[in-house]
Order: C-alpha cells, then structure tokens, then sequence
C-alpha cells in the first residue's frame, strides 16, 4: 500500500518524492507532452472566465455591503456559474471523477468543515463538494491575477502571518461567522496549516476550534496508483506535482465527510483539547497516526513540553556538510574550540558572517559555510549566524564535549549576570541554542525546573535527564549520554541521522532508536 511505503521510506510527513520506474517516466514523458500543455491551457482559460465573474460579485458595492453575506442574484447567480468554471478546472487537470461519501452537514449543524490530510494546492477540488465554502487564506494570495478575485468572491477571512494585529483579527471575524447562527455562510479550513506527504496527521492549529461550535470532519484521499498529487517541505516542487499529474490519462480522488463532531464543555474551554481530539478521530479513520509535529515558521518541528525539537536537526545537517566537505574528527573538535573562544571574546561577540564562519570551520570551499549559515539564520530571518548556536547544537550530538560539560558551557554563556541562575527569556536563549533553532515557549520547561523562580544549573541538568515530559524525546534528541570516547565523524552522521528519524507506528508513537549511543 502507499501509505506503509511512504512511511518506510520517509522520516517525517514533510517529506515527499514521486518515484517512477523507467517505463513509467518514459510513459509520463511521451503523455506530458500532449497532456500537459492542452491541460494547463484549458486550466488557464476557465479562469480568465471566471476572473471578471468573480469580479461582478462585488462591483458597485460598498464597503459596508461588502462586509455582509452576499445575497440575491449576486450569490443564486453567480455562484452556479463560478462551481461550474471550477469544476470544469479541475475536469481539465485530469479530476475527471471524484468519489464523495456520507454526507455534507448543512450550516446550521456545522458551521465549520475542517479537512485534512492538506496535500497540495489541488486539494481545493474539496470545495465543489463543499459548495464553494469560506475559507481563510494568506492576505498575500490578494494580489495574485485571478486567484485574488476568486478570494475577494469566496469573501475569504484574510490574515497575514507576519502580522499577530492580522491575526487576531482573523480570528475574531472567524468567529463571528461561525457564530452568526446561518447568517454567514459554512466555513471550510485545512487545521494541519501545511501540506504533508500523508503519512500521519500533524498538530490541528486551534483556529477551527476557538468558537467552540460542531465541526465536520472532512477526509481526502487520492487512491491511485502513482502519489502524484503532493507538495511538502522537502521533495517534490510544485510544478514537479502539476507535471506528474497532469500527465496521467486521470486522477481519482476521493472525499469522506464523517459525523458532526460536536464539543464536550471541557473541550469548548480548551480549543487545543478540542483540536487534539479531531485530530485523533480524523487519524483512526485514515489509519495513520496523529502525530505532535509542527510547522514552527519554516522548520518541522515536533513539540515535547513546549519545546520545538526541529526533525531535521541543522546540527546533523551540519555534522553531514562537515564530513562531505573531509573534515576529520579531530579537525571539527578544533573547529568548535575555536567558534567557543571567539563566543567568549568580550570585543567580537559571537554573530559571524559566512566568511567568518568559513574561517572558524577551516574549511576551504566558502559555498559549505553559507549552506551551514543557512541552516541556522533562515529560522531566525538573519544574515548572520550565532556561532553559540552551532557550537552547542554541534556539540551535543557529536559526542566531543559530554552534556554536563555543555550545558556548564552553556549556563555560562546565558547566565549573562554571573547569578547562577537563569531567568525564563534566558532559558529559552539556552535551549534555542542546544536545539538549533529558537524556542519561545519554555515556560513550562522553566515551570518544571526551578524552584521559586531560581533555575540552576544542576536543576535543568536533572529535569532533561529524568522529567517524564522530557528525559525520552529531549535526552534522544541531545544525546545526553556521558560518552567516554570520541565518535568519527562518519558514524555521528549515522547515528544521529538515525535517531532524529525514529520510524512512526500507527498508533502515534515512535520506537527507540536501534543506534542509540550506550553510557
């Protein structure tokens, strides 16, 4: 079945590849030239069609109008004439069936469908069935021809990630609408937030969940013989999917609305609660598991007791650029002695650029230091890199510095009064720079530690090791081990490539990883 295949082959649900076999890509080769060129045309002209339809909704109306439902031949009109064009995109693209099951709640039952799993922008097909519901989408989808009008026709909630005024905006107009008693019309929303290979769902976002009103599960699946249709973090491009799809003579898809899920109290006073349990209800009836993995800004990540562990480690990626690019063993401990001396140089600090980088790392190919740079500053959005980042992240998985030795190093260098304690913001500084990548909700971690708002450092040390929330997931991912001799390189890019990629068993958990280091 695909789905045990793609989870032998896949770490995490972030990754996806089409595999073809010769005579399959000779075969999609020979159709994709005919097919793709007559399909994406037709595609394109259905939409120019329905770009001044959509338009026409809204013409000569107000602002005040057009912030009420739209009614009378506007909506009986138009929207027959807009699922048709949709419709009929589809049809061209190769969706020339579509298997729907159970049945769709009216509004008043459901005022919210939530579907998942989200693999691809063609998922979009779920709205016929869905009757041109409401969605949310990103306020940058606006400006885009056609697309923007057909939001601006769906009168779609629009929210910018990078703005929290947007998004708390958003989600009080969501609100509103759900709970206008069937004054706006039904809302449709992806909860994963992301696209994913479909492997496992990852966590719900609470936003379908705040109102506390009766959602209908919504599930989508693509039963055919090639997984074309997928578009995630890693692997296949988006155009790599339109391509691949559009080359197949058609492509099935099929969509399953359970029963009404309507909240528990406890769950309408707690919104991920109530996410949490969708999710799992949603995951039993796709048989996949229901995982705690995250989008954390552009970094899958999975969260253990607020921290967000990233599932491809840049510490691994970097221990793996490091190897590739022949640095031994004894080259990379040189390395990071020298990253912790310019971290403690009270005149430079520890930003580095990438030829600074390049330098600390002695590595001769510059192009190596900007990918590593890479790894670390496109989470935090900076031209430069924390060099206490890499040398702590580094340094916990490769096994040169044992994990009590770190993390004195490391209270040192947060503990930025000389106190012996560290205050919340400088544990989530500590913890961002062990991870990898920053963290900003350690307050239960720091909760868990500390005792009357004194963190030390044999507190942290002792709740890593043996807190039931962290000592498994967190003492895996650091490889808190007291290691009495040093790894190659070679075998540190194994293990730990092993261990940050535990394969995922249906019922949501993960096995221990086979190569974990002994004491």
């Amino acid at each position: 079945m695909e789905k045990d295949d793609c989870q032998l082959e896949y770490p995490h649900p972030f990754i996806h590849r089409v595999k073809l076999t010769r005579a399959q890509r000779i075969r999609g080769i020979i159709l994709g030239v005919v097919l793709f060129p007559v399909r994406v045309t037709l595609a394109a002209l259905f939409f120019l069609v329905m770009w001044p339809l959509s338009r026409m909704r809204m013409a000569g109306l107000s602002r005040e109008e057009r912030s009420r439902p739209i009614t009378g031949w506007r909506y009986w009109f138009l929207n027959d004439i807009v699922w048709f064009l949709s419709r009929a995109v589809f049809f061209s693209m190769g969706f020339m069936w579509m298997k729907v099951k159970g049945r769709r709640a009216d509004l008043k039952e459901a005022p919210i469908l939530v579907v998942a799993p989200h693999s691809s922008f063609l998922d979009m097909l779920v709205l016929c069935p869905a009757e041109l519901a409401t969605v949310v989408s990103r306020s940058e989808n606006m400006s885009l021809p056609v697309i923007g009008a057909l939001l601006e026709f769906n009168q779609s909630v629009m929210v910018s990630r990078k703005d929290p005024e947007s998004r708390k905006k958003a989600v009080a107009q969501v609100k509103e609408r759900v709970t206008s008693n069937g004054y706006w019309p039904q809302m449709l929303m992806f909860p994963e937030g992301t696209t994913t290979n479909g492997t496992a769902l990852i966590k719900f976002k609470p936003g379908a969940f705040l109102a506390g009103v009766p959602v209908q599960p919504v599930l989508l699946r693509y039963p055919n013989k090639l997984d074309t249709v997928r578009w995630t973090y890693k692997g296949t491009s988006w155009t790599e999917a339109l391509w691949h799809t559009t080359s197949q003579f058609y492509t099935n898809m099929t969509v399953e609305f359970l029963p009404v899920y309507k909240p528990s109290q406890e769950e309408k006073d707690d919104p991920g609660l109530y996410a949490d349990n969708v999710q799992k209800l949603m995951a039993k009836a796709l048989d996949i598991p229901a995982t705690d993995y995250v989008m954390d800004g552009r970094v899958p990540v999975s969260k253990v007791g607020g921290l967000s562990l990233p599932l491809d480690s840049p510490a691994r990626e970097t221990l793996s650029l490091l190897r590739r690019n022949g640095l031994r063993p004894s080259e990379v401990e040189a390395a990071l002695d020298r990253m912790m001396d310019r971290c403690r140089s009270a005149g430079q600090g520890s930003k580095a650029s990438a030829d600074e980088l390049a330098s600390l790392l002695g590595l001769t190919e510059r192009e190596t230091a900007v990918k590593i740079l890479a790894l670390y500053s496109k989470v935090l959005q900076d031209e430069m890199v924390d060099l206490k980042h890499i040398y702590l992240s580094v340094a916990a998985l490769s096994g040169f510095v044992n994990f009590s030795s770190l993390l004195h190093t490391a209270f040192e260098l947060f503990d930025r009064d000389g106190k012996g304690s560290l205050s919340e913001a400088e544990l989530s500084d500590l913890m961002g720079g062990l991870l990898g990548i920053p963290q900003r909700q350690t307050a239960q971690l720091y909760t868990d530690a500390s005792s009357e708002g004194w963190l030390s450092e044999d507190d942290l040390l002792r709740t890593l090791k043996t807190h039931p929330t962290y000592q498994r997931e967190v003492n895996e991912f650091l490889q808190l081990k007291e290691v009495s001799c040093q790894p190659s390189l070679v075998s540190l890019s194994g293990s730990v490539a092993e261990n940050n990629n535990r394969q995922m068993h249906h019922n949501g958990q993960e096995s221990p990883s086979p190569n974990k280091k002994s004491d």
